[in-house]
This record gives C-alpha cells, structure tokens and sequence, in this order.
C-alpha cells in the first residue's frame, strides 16, 4: 500500500494491487475508521465515502485537486 503523502492526519495511498485490469488513476484517503476514494480524471470525483462528513468530503477533494500532478506521478512511478 504505497504511501503518496500525509495532511492533516491523513493517509493518502494506493494499493499495489489494484483490479485486473487495474482500475484508473484514482487515491484512497484514510484516517481513523473513514476511508474515501477519489478518481482523478476526467475530474476529480468521489467514488466512494464511508466515514467522512461533507464538509471533509469536500476539503479531501480540493487537497486531491491541488496535489493530481503528484498522485498521478507516484502512481506511474509505480506502476510503470
């Protein structure tokens, strides 16, 4: 479960074995019991929430936004 960074208290990552064929580029946020999902293209959406208030929700999303380029690159990094 390849480690991309940490804010605030949470764990953003991936998995090393994601799907075959292996799902898009997307991040797992966790912290505590919650965990979320993000996709990052075409845009980044949620694709799914179990745990995470709104307002968190949204605040994730506008992290994942501002940090793409580097998700994107670890996830190439790795999967290449």
């Amino acid at each position: 479960m390849p480690l991309i960074f940490r804010w605030n208290g949470y764990r953003f990552h991936f998995f090393s074995n994601e799907g075959d064929p292996r799902e898009p580029v997307h991040v797992h946020v966790e912290r505590g019991d919650a965990d979320a999902k993000f996709w990052l293209f075409p845009t980044v959406e949620v694709a799914y929430n179990h745990g995470f208030n709104a307002r968190t929700l949204r605040e994730l999303e506008r992290i994942v936004e501002a940090r793409r380029d580097n998700i994107l690159e670890a996830w190439n990094e790795h999967f290449s």
